[in-house]
C-alpha cells in the first residue's frame, strides 16, 4: 500500500487531538476512589485516587503486586469495578468504551501481545481502519506515527523479524496513530539491550503526549518523568516530585524498592 515519507517531525502528532478544548496544563486524567477485585477475591486496589494534567509524564513505580498493572488496566477500561475515572470529561463506563479507546493508548510489556499482523505497516494501520477513517487518512497517520518512533522505513518489513528494541518501538507506533490523549506503558525498557534502552528513553522523552509509564527501571525514571506515583499493595503511597521520591531511602526500603 503507498505511503509518503516525511521527514522526521516528533512534533507533528501533537497537532492531532479529539479534545483540543483540554490545553496543556488541564487536569486530562482524574481517578476517584478506584478500588478492584478479581474474580478470586484478590483486592488489586484501594480507593485509589489521583490526576494527570495534560502534557504530564509520570512515573508508576512499585514492587511486585503493588497493583501497577491492574491500574493501568482499569485506566483504559479494559478492567472496571468501583470508582470514577474519567479521560478528558467522558467517565469510563461499557457505552462510552469505543471513544475511550481513541483516548487511551496502552503499550503492553510485551510487544508480541501487540504486534500480530504479517507487516509493520498493517499493524500499524489497525487501530485507524478500525476506527473508520479513509485510507488516505490511515495511510497519513501510519507515515506520522512511524515517522515519530524513527521507524519510517520499516513500513514494508516484517513484524515478526523485528528485534525486541524495534518491536517495542512498533507497538508504540501502532498506539500513536490513533492521536492517543493519554499514553499508558508498561515496562518499556525491560528486556532490551542497553543500546535499545538509551534509544527507546530518548523517543519517549521527546514524544508530545501525555503519558503513564509504570516501570522498575528507577533511573529511567527520574532522567524523565517528573513526577511519580508509588503504588504498594494496592495503595498510593507517594505522589510527587520524582527525584524526592527516589532520594528518600527510607520510603524506597520500606515498600520493596
Amino acid at each position: 500500500m503507498p505511503i509518503t515519507h516525511k521527514e522526521n517531525n516528533v512534533a507533528e502528532l501533537s497537532t492531532v487531538s479529539l479534545i483540543p478544548q483540554f490545553k496543556e496544563g488541564d487536569p486530562i486524567f482524574q481517578v476517584s476512589g478506584l478500588s478492584f477485585t478479581y474474580p478470586d477475591g484478590h483486592q488489586a486496589l484501594y480507593d485509589v485516587t489521583f490526576e494527570i494534567r495534560k502534557g504530564e509524564k509520570v512515573a508508576l513505580i512499585g514492587p511486585n503486586g503493588a497493583g501497577k498493572s491492574t491500574l493501568i488496566l482499569n485506566m483504559a477500561g479494559i478492567l472496571v469495578d468501583t470508582g470514577l475515572i474519567e479521560i478528558a470529561g467522558v467517565r469510563i463506563e461499557k457505552k462510552n468504551l469505543p471513544l475511550i479507546r481513541s483516548l487511551v493508548g496502552v503499550v503492553f510489556q510485551n510487544p508480541d501481545d501487540q504486534l500480530f499482523s504479517p507487516t509493520v505497516y498493517e499493524d500499524v494501520a489497525f487501530g485507524p481502519l478500525h476506527m473508520g477513517f479513509p485510507i488516505g487518512e490511515v495511510n497519513e497517520r501510519v507515515d506520522q506515527a512511524l515517522n515519530c518512533v524513527g521507524m519510517a522505513h520499516y513500513v514494508e518489513r516484517l513484524s515478526h523479524h523485528l528485534s525486541l528494541g524495534e518491536k517495542k518501538r512498533i507497538s508504540i507506533a501502532t498506539v500513536l496513530s490513533m492521536s492517543p490523549e493519554i499514553l499508558l506503558l508498561d515496562e518499556p525498557t525491560s528486556s532490551v539491550d542497553p543500546r535499545a534502552r538509551r534509544n527507546l528513553i530518548s523517543l519517549l522523552e521527546d514524544l508530545p503526549v501525555t503519558m503513564l509509564v509504570s516501570t522498575h527501571d528507577l533511573s529511567f525514571a527520574l532522567d524523565i518523568l517528573p513526577r511519580t506515583i508509588f503504588l504498594d499493595e494496592g495503595r498510593i503511597v507517594a505522589d510527587g516530585d520524582t527525584e524526592q521520591i527516589l532520594q528518600d531511602p527510607q520510603l524506597l526500603e520500606m515498600h520493596g524498592l
